[in-house]
């Protein structure tokens, strides 16, 4: 197994170790993004290679509007010009068999719809470091202990992890691995809901003058737990 993101992986898990509550995962997803975001409105932006995958993917809503965002509108225009010609040329071919036209053009331009060639890219490294992290914890003592000082991960991250490690561990290892993830994440969760309880009794005048503890924030943490920490 090639293990390209153990440096990544270990920065993530020794920060996310010493705050309060993140999912180191969605640290190295946001780091993808950016990376991938910097890239393709940069250097990557004319490589023929690329220009292709853009114009056959496109762009999902989430990262258009942040490419958009970038102030970078100039080479994000080159890059949806060559892809709209994509589109049009998908739309010809259709118009070309008209007894399949209005519903193959729909299918066709529907499928485009949902692809995204920054998704594609962010899901190809992403899988990468759930398996480097999970081969990290069967045998890297270090990261182990680094992997037990967790407070936590998201649950999209979490059903992930587990995933893969069901797909790689042999039965006994995935059984400990699987245990010790659950139970970190039992706490957390446990801990998520008891604030969320809390920050809801403070609006009753009963609990007004009660301190609010961990609660004030009862309402981010519990998104952030059961979606992740990045937009997208």
């Amino acid at each position: 197994m090639e293990q390209i993101y153990t440096i990544v992986i270990n920065e993530a898990f020794e920060k996310s170790a010493n705050e309060a509550a993140s999912c180191p995962f969605c640290a190295i997803r946001d780091k993808f993004e950016k990376d991938e975001l910097d890239l393709i409105l940069g250097a990557s932006m004319m490589e023929p290679d690329v220009r292709i995958k853009t114009n056959e993917l496109g762009f999902c809503r989430a990262h258009s509007e942040k490419m958009l965002r970038a102030g970078k509108k100039l080479p994000f225009a080159l890059l949806l010009e060559s892809h709209m010609a994509e589109v049009s040329e998908l739309m010809r071919i259709n118009k070309l068999m008209p007894s399949k036209s209005a519903k193959g053009s729909a299918n066709s331009i529907g499928e485009l719809s949902r692809s995204c060639y920054v998704c594609d890219r962010i899901g190809s490294k992403f899988r990468q470091v759930l398996s480097n992290a999970v081969y990290m914890w069967t045998s890297d003592a270090e990261f182990r202990s680094l992997f037990s000082k967790q407070k936590c991960f998201c649950l999209p991250h979490y059903a992930e992890l587990v995933k893969c490690a069901s797909e790689e561990l042999k039965k006994n290892d995935f059984c400990s691995f699987a245990n010790t993830v659950r139970q970190m994440e039992d706490i957390y969760v446990s801990r998520v809901r008891e604030n969320l309880s809390f920050f809801i009794k403070k609006f009753d005048y009963r609990y007004e003058n009660e301190p609010w503890g961990d609660a004030k924030d009862a309402v981010e943490k519990t998104v952030a737990v059961l979606n992740g920490t990045g937009e997208s």
